[in-house]
């Protein structure tokens, strides 16, 4: 295997949970890959099947979830392994650092013991010796008086530093992929800025993939080498950054966009995308976001549309591809609608 390779690579990815009301379509046909090194961002509103395509990564689902497709670490397949088969992935090749370190962290332990349990649970180090290695990594993940915040419990932390905490754990044993779900929820802006610059770091330390997943659009410009846009269980742009910024093809990305803070005059409005996502128990018949989109029309409502290739490496499940490319400025597609 050669570093242009994938470390992992999903696809066709589905997961589905029964309730007493129906079942629940959570992720739908999901597929990436990603190469030491790659970051790949996963943006999308809360609802869209971000955490669980994650989750499905980690074989952290409950036992009801029914999954299919492929998820490939290298050269094993790990749909359908067993629990106790997991553990030999789970944290030592694939690591997770979860979206609310108040609640990932056990508030009745210490910080560095919970460190070292991460440790110990692959390497067999003694108390003495994974002590050693969890003050290690506090100094990594840059929490100042490592050899006395080890001995502190979570609720003693401030939320940036329970989450540089929860980093250190998620790359206790230099994984080659690390997952981080919301990295930066509830953080300031300057402390956000601190986070996703420790994790480019530790990308390029541990030579790891990065999968980031946020709702937060302003999160993974200029820090992912590719973007993926999901909608009700299912991904419908992807391409580089620049192409998801510049010229996104799927009115959602675009929705997406207006609704970000613009620098560019504090007088200007932002441009919300009506409506609600859609049940993901009763999917509408064809594109799950035709009734948020102003381009719907007959076809959108009855057929779900096709992954489109716009350009290489860029590809947009949309009817109306030809039309947003047609347009001098598709950015302002939603400008009339908030207006």
């Amino acid at each position: 295997m050669t570093s242009l390779d994938p470390i992992l690579k999903v696809s066709n990815l589905s997961v589905e949970f029964p309730t007493d009301d129906g079942i629940v379509k959570a992720v739908r046909g999901v597929s990436f890959e990603v190469r030491p090194r790659d970051v790949l961002g996963i943006v999308g509103e809360s609802g869209c099947g971000k955490s669980v395509t994650a989750m499905a990564v980690m074989g952290l689902l409950p036992r009801t979830a029914r999954v299919t497709g492929s998820i490939r670490f290298r050269d094993d397949e790990l749909v359908g392994l067993k629990p106790k088969e997991m553990r030999a992935y789970r944290g030592q090749k694939i690591a997770m650092v979860f979206q609310d370190p108040m609640t990932a962290l056990n508030p009745v332990y210490k910080v560095g013991w919970q460190l070292a349990e991460a440790v110990r649970a692959h390497e067999d180090l003694t108390r003495k010796q994974a002590r050693a290695r969890s003050i290690e990594l506090l100094h990594t993940v840059g929490i100042p008086q490592a050899e006395s915040r080890v001995d502190s419990y979570p609720h003693e932390f401030s939320g940036g530093m329970r989450q540089r905490a929860m980093i250190a754990m998620a790359i206790a044993n230099n994984p080659d992929v690390l997952i981080a779900d919301e990295p930066t929820t509830a953080l300031d802006v300057t402390v956000q800025a601190q986070i996703l610059e420790m994790l480019i770091n530790l990308k390029d330390h541990l030579n790891a993939a990065i999968i980031l997943i946020t709702h937060d659009l302003g999160v993974v410009a200029g820090i992912t080498d590719r973007m993926q846009v999901m909608y009700a269980g299912k991904v419908v742009e992807t391409g580089t950054a620049d192409d998801i910024f510049y010229s996104p093809r799927m009115p959602y990305s675009i929705g997406l966009l207006g609704s970000l803070p613009s620098h560019a005059g504090s007088q200007e409005r932002l441009k919300p995308i009506s409506g609600a996502p859609p049940s993901l128990i009763n999917l509408p018949a064809g594109c799950p976001f035709s009734p948020r989109c102003p381009l719907a029309d007959d076809v959108c409502e009855s057929v779900e549309p096709p992954q489109v290739v716009v350009s290489d490496g860029h590809v947009s499940a949309c009817h109306h591809v030809e039309a947003l490319n047609a347009m001098a400025d598709p950015l302002k597609l939603f400008e009339e609608v908030a207006t």
